[in-house]
């Protein structure tokens, strides 16, 4: 049997660009934009100031409203284009012809080099999000809800496929979340491990408990 190294794709194949890559093409508004990434996760969204915006980027405080709205439109850029990276990757991933223990582990993958391209908008994205009013909070809302109905997916097919023992699909879903939302807290660029590393040490901790008898052996 093929083993998971030579019949998984790398995450890289079907991520965009690197957030930093992306916000650099949209000149100006991007950079204010990825300086506010920065700030909002440094000192959290109600924290930072349109003024220390402004200092981040060199661009007076009032020269900013040529390229933004607001401090929140900043801060729905951010959430609403963190999320489009977590939910491409693992929208294809849901889609593949792995089997479900394969897709759990490339998933994995996926949304830990989310994490390592894009720790700052990831962190703004899973802590911050709240501090958006209606009706922008609900359309966050909407893609996290998305995001987390993919993995409910994968795991509801894994219980169907009897690769996964039947358990409780909701708890599942948090337990396999909760290990890969945080990893923007401690992860390093310069760690001894690469992203891949980190996500299969997860995937092979998780399976150890998702997993029936028959598939661990």
């Amino acid at each position: 049997m093929p083993t998971a190294q030579n019949t998984k794709p790398r995450p890289k194949e079907f991520l965009p660009d690197s957030r930093k890559q992306t916000l650099r093409a949209y000149g100006r508004k991007g950079q204010i934009i990825e300086a506010a990434e920065v700030l909002f996760s440094e000192r959290g969204y109600h924290g930072t100031t349109m003024r220390d915006i402004a200092a981040e980027t060199g661009i007076l405080p009032g020269s900013l409203y040529a390229h933004i709205a607001s401090k929140e439109d900043i801060l729905l850029d951010i959430c609403t284009a963190a999320a489009a990276q977590f939910i491409s990757g693992l929208e294809l991933v849901a889609k593949g012809p792995w089997p479900p223990t394969e897709k759990l582990r490339i998933a994995m993958r996926a949304h830990v080099e989310v994490v390592a391209r894009a720790r700052e908008a990831a962190r703004v994205f899973l802590e911050e999000w709240t501090a958006l009013s209606e009706p922008r909070r609900e359309e966050v809302r909407a893609l996290r809800d998305r995001y987390e109905s993919l993995w409910d997916g994968i795991i509801r097919e894994g219980i169907r496929k009897g690769a996964f023992r039947k358990m409780d699909r909701r708890f599942a879903r948090l337990l396999v979340l909760s290990a890969a939302n945080w990893t923007y807290t401690w992860y390093d660029p310069a760690g001894p491990l690469s992203p891949d590393e980190i996500a299969d040490r997860f995937t092979d901790l998780l399976l150890g408990g998702l997993a029936t008898k028959e598939t661990q052996r």
